[in-house]
């Protein structure tokens, strides 16, 4: 007899007389065959393989060779310490049976599980817990980074705490449900142990319930300074819950697995080690942080009161009202007169099958808004993130400006669901200036929206959305992308030139020293320059977004805008940024360009009306010159909005 197995979902545990090794080594001198009985709990079979065994003339005799296996599987869980066995008969070529051995079996079935259909619904016994797999038949439970706030509003993030601060609180964690099958018995010399690795504990927390209605019978057992618990099996049938919560997103050092692990371990003497008996597992992927795109519906504007700005605060309220948005304004006193609040934050949410909510990720700009997302935004279900360089200087390309997120697309036959997240910095061949490396780490690490990395560092503050936006549309691929394009406006200058309107002025109103005429522009070999420059610089990145983006130019619009190169040759908007818009559904907030006024209209502002009213889009001018323009912002950068959530879940991507 080569061998001795154990086959199914059941864990028999050896006990008694013999074990099966100890089986093998009692085998009698003279013996030749065997067979085997088990009692009615128990079900054997044999199996032989026919190039080393013949097939036995006597199917109750089995030869002792190489290559017979013995499984014996167990029916259900033991009632009782040792209440099945099996027994041993050895032959003789006499056929007279030389000798008996005995095994002794308990049965306890032992199964760790938690929602791995990802359906909200834990599955007890479930075969498909121990490997993650992505895709809509894939598999695998999800863990939410437990960042939001739902303790005092004077405290931190729930994460920071090693209790349970509230039931609201226990609804972000997933339920994990370890159940036990078996006579009570058995755990009088065997132990359960939940555990984690040393590299999983910092990435979560485990709460134990107690059992009661009371918040403090949730106790903390396992993960942050904690790698085991021994699980308390005082009755050898129950159910204990333990609810898990997720301390850290992945990132460029972590993939977003993490394991956990229930052991059954049998008590050793006293000068041995324990030994592991069974072993179940449970592997979840922490929620990646995802951003929405200018195509979801609008919830909520954001928008600071500083010193000058109650126009353009009115003009956003009028907006907000339309679009049926909430909108909240950070006062002056919050702000201390930041008012880039695009710069400071951007949001996005994570997602389990149970549960949603929004989390704001804090850039790490740290100028006078650098308290409000902690301070303010922070709360019930609304989580915040954030990560700050250990070394070297924040420069403006890590403001949130540069952070923007296509809708969905598909690209060459691989489809981004979520989009792609749109990043800008240097010219990739030339080793220029980059976001900063954590956060550029953090948002590749995310991946379900594979980043794309422009060109931005042309423009004076050098942030995408002073020449790129999105905005819906009914047809094509449900949006288009719009593109500062200074060649459109030198085009529409001619044009209207050529209609006999050269000596008509931009900036009327705003003093006489800013107006400048069409003709005065279009002779200025400087502002030609400029244009010429600065739309090459354009091109390049609508080249890499048609390709990163799978666009024709159909999907794409051209905005007429004018860049003037200063110091560095780097560019700043000539008249306000009519692209660095505020999306709200169907309506835009777009920066008045104060352009040449012909027939009672600005052209520029007709222009843009003639390219998107007819996609059901709505445009709504809004005066931002001295506020924002010539502090080197528009509308976009002055403003923030959350977004509803896709309807599609992250983990039905195949990355």
């Amino acid at each position: 007899m080569d061998s001795w197995k154990t086959s199914c979902n059941l864990l028999p545990i050896p006990l008694g007389v013999a074990s099966p090794p100890c089986l093998g080594r009692s085998i009698p001198k003279g013996a030749t065959h065997f067979n085997v009985h088990g009692t009615a709990g128990l079900r054997l079979s044999i199996i032989c393989d026919p190039k080393f065994v013949p097939e036995s003339p006597d199917p109750s005799r089995w030869p002792l060779k190489s290559g017979v296996e013995v499984i014996v599987a167990m029916n259900g869980p033991s009632s009782n310490v040792n209440d099945n066995k099996v027994r041993v008969s050895y032959y003789g070529s006499t056929e007279e049976m030389l000798a008996s051995a005995w095994l002794y079996l308990t049965c306890v079935a032992i199964s760790l599980d938690a929602d791995t259909n990802r359906d909200g619904v834990v599955q007890i016994n479930s075969t498909n817990k121990k490997k993650w797999t992505w895709g809509p038949s894939g598999k695998g439970a999800v863990l939410l980074v437990n960042c939001d706030r739902d303790g005092p509003s004077s405290g931190n993030m729930d994460t920071a705490y090693s209790h349970v601060r509230s039931r609201a609180d226990l609804e972000d964690m997933s339920l994990v449900i370890l159940t036990t099958k078996g006579p009570a018995g058995i755990f009088q010399n065997h132990k359960l142990l939940l555990h984690v690795s040393v590299t999983d504990a910092p990435r979560l927390r485990v709460f134990q319930d107690g059992g009661n209605a009371s918040l403090s019978s949730y106790q903390h057992v396992l993960g942050s300074d904690k790698l085991f618990h021994t699980v308390e099996c005082s009755d050898g049938k129950q159910q204990t819950c333990f609810f898990v919560e997720g301390l850290a997103f992945p990132d460029v050092s972590f993939e977003g697995l993490v394991y956990l692990n229930a052991t059954l371990w049998e008590a050793s003497s006293q000068d041995l080690l324990d030994t592991p008996v069974f072993s179940d597992t449970v592997v979840f992927r922490v929620a990646p942080w995802i951003m929405t795109p200018n195509t979801m519906k609008p919830l909520e504007v954001f928008v600071c009161s500083v010193k000058d700005n109650e126009e353009f605060l009115e003009a956003v309220r009028t907006l907000a009202k339309e679009a049926n948005c909430k909108l909240t304004i950070c006062p002056l006193e919050e702000n201390m007169n930041d008012r880039w609040i695009q710069d400071e934050i951007e949001f996005g949410y994570v997602e389990s099958p149970h549960k949603l909510f929004p989390v704001v990720f804090d850039s790490p700009r740290n100028r006078e808004l650098k308290e409000y997302p902690f301070k303010k935004i922070l709360g019930p279900d609304f989580g915040y993130v954030t990560r700050e360089p250990k070394k070297g200087s924040v420069t403006s390309l890590d403001s949130f400006g540069n952070l923007e997120v296509s809708p969905p697309v598909a690209v060459k036959g691989k489809e981004y669901p979520l989009g792609r997240i749109l990043i800008g910095g240097g010219p990739h061949r030339s080793g220029g200036n980059k976001m900063t490396k954590v956060v550029r780490d953090f948002l590749f690490a995310q991946k379900v929206q594979s980043p794309v990395e422009l060109f931005s560092d042309w423009l004076k503050v050098g942030h995408v959305d002073e020449f790129l936006t999105f905005v819906p549309a009914p047809d094509r691929k449900g949006f288009r992308l719009l593109l500062a394009s200074p060649v459109a406006c030198y085009n529409l200058f001619k044009e209207k030139q050529r209609e006999g309107y050269g000596d008509v002025s931009l900036f009327e109103g705003l003093g006489e020293e800013r107006r400048k005429t069409i003709d005065e522009i279009l002779m200025n070999k400087t502002h030609y320059r400029d244009t010429i420059h600065t739309q090459g610089y354009i091109d390049w990145n609508r080249s890499i977004l048609k390709q990163k983006l799978g666009l024709s130019e159909g999907d794409i619009l051209d905005i007429p805008q004018l860049f003037v190169l200063g110091t560095e040759l780097k560019a700043d908007a000539f008249f306000p940024n009519m692209v660095n818009m505020l999306v709200l559904g169907k309506h835009l907030g777009i920066p008045k360009p104060f352009g040449p006024v012909i027939d009672g209209q600005c052209c520029l502002e007709a222009e843009v009306r003639s390219l998107l009213e007819p996609l059901g889009l709505t445009c709504t001018f809004i005066d931002d010159f001295f506020a924002y323009h010539v502090n080197n912002g528009e509308v976009h950068c002055g403003t923030n909005v959350c977004r509803e959530p896709f309807s599609f879940h992250w983990w039905n991507i195949v990355p």
